[in-house]
């Protein structure tokens, strides 16, 4: 059996083998799809740069790996990511979200975040901008129809699975933070 044939029937066979991340914040949104889903609240840590999002030298994701092995946090899914500036997200576990003794790091913001909705889309394939892009453009046609709803806030994008998954599983989605219009 080849490598990437193994990859894909252990991804479907064993979910947890398609991250390294010890439980997803929220449920995801299938690649292809477009939906209304509320987030809930949560507790965040943050690293942010003046370089874009996918620059190759913000270090966002180091700056966070490193403060979660020091503070001994268990590495969850999905990590978010604010474009321009570039902004990086990760999610504190719910045992973890509740200890007095994380306190912010010289790089890392910590943040409390209430409850919220968001337009999203799910996508398949490489993280990569030109990915980010196609979906956000569809996600933001989509709203056009959606009269209902009212953007609130800037899109981003979210990212659910390790480096070590190959381009072609990767699940990713863009998330436009919207409220019901009255």
């Amino acid at each position: 059996m080849k490598l990437p044939q193994f990859l894909i029937i252990m991804t479907s066979i064993i979910p947890s083998f398609a991250s390294a991340a010890e439980g997803d914040a929220y449920a995801r949104t299938s690649p292809g799809q477009i939906e209304i889903k509320e987030l809930p609240a949560a507790r965040l840590m943050i690293s942010k740069s003046e370089q874009p999002y996918f620059s190759g030298n913000n270090k966002l994701f180091g700056k966070l790996f490193n403060y979660i092995r020091e503070k001994e946090i268990p590495m969850t899914a999905p990590v978010e990511a604010k474009i321009n500036p570039g902004v990086m997200i990760f999610y504190m576990d719910a045992t973890s979200a509740v200890r007095a003794d994380l306190k912010p790091g010289a790089e890392v913001e910590l943040q409390n975040l209430d409850a919220r909705a968001v337009a999203a889309i799910g996508i398949r394939g490489s993280y990569s901008k030109e990915n980010y892009e196609e979906g956000l453009a569809s996600l933001q046609d989509w709203l056009k129809t959606q009269s209902q709803f009212e953007v609130i806030g800037d899109p981003y994008g979210v990212y659910w699975n390790s480096p070590f998954v190959p381009f072609f599983l990767k699940q990713s989605e863009v998330h436009i933070p919207v409220k019901v219009k009255k």
